[in-house]
C-alpha cells in the first residue's frame, strides 16, 4: 500500500509531546520556513521559536515550539525542542506576563544576560502567537 505519511517525533527533555505518522509539516528553521513532505531530501538545521503546523489524516493541527533541531529522513522526521504547546494550553496572561518581562529587562540599563532575556522574548511571542490562531 502506497502512504504519503512519515513517522514524526516531537521530543521535549520531559518526554515525548508528540508521535504519529504525519502527511506533512510547515515550520520555521533558521533559513526560513520550509514545508516537509514524505521523502523530503535528509538534512539537519535550527529551528526558531514558533509555530509549527502538522498535518494528519487530512487535518491541520498547529502548535508552538521553543526552537530547537529537526532531523528529516525521506520517512521520519524527528524534532527536539526545550518545550511544546498545543496552542489550547497555553496561559495568556502568564505568556503576557513573560513577554512583558523580557521587554523590561531588554529596555533596562541594568547589567543582564541579552541572549536569555531575547530568548525569552521570542518563545513568549510564540506562544501569544499560537494562541491567538488557535483553532476553537
Amino acid at each position: 500500500m502506497f502512504t504519503k505519511e512519515f513517522r514524526l517525533v516531537i521530543a521535549t527533555p520531559d518526554d515525548i509531546f508528540f508521535e504519529d505518522n504525519a502527511q506533512l509539516i510547515i515550520l520555521k528553521t533558521s533559513e526560513g520556513e520550509i514545508c516537509i513532505l514524505k521523502n523530503h531530501e535528509p538534512f539537519v538545521a535550527s529551528l526558531r521559536n514558533d509555530l509549527i503546523e502538522i498535518q494528519i489524516d487530512g487535518k491541520r493541527k498547529k502548535a508552538v515550539i521553543a526552537g530547537g533541531f529537526i532531523e528529516v529522513k525521506p520517512d521520519k522526521v524527528r524534532i527536539i525542542t526545550d518545550s511544546a504547546e498545543w496552542p489550547e494550553n497555553i496561559n495568556l496572561e502568564r505568556a503576557e506576563n513573560s513577554l512583558k518581562r523580557a521587554e523590561e529587562r531588554l529596555s533596562s540599563n541594568e547589567s543582564i544576560n541579552i541572549v536569555r532575556a531575547e530568548a525569552s522574548k521570542k518563545r513568549a511571542l510564540a506562544r501569544i502567537k499560537a494562541y491567538e490562531n488557535k483553532v476553537e
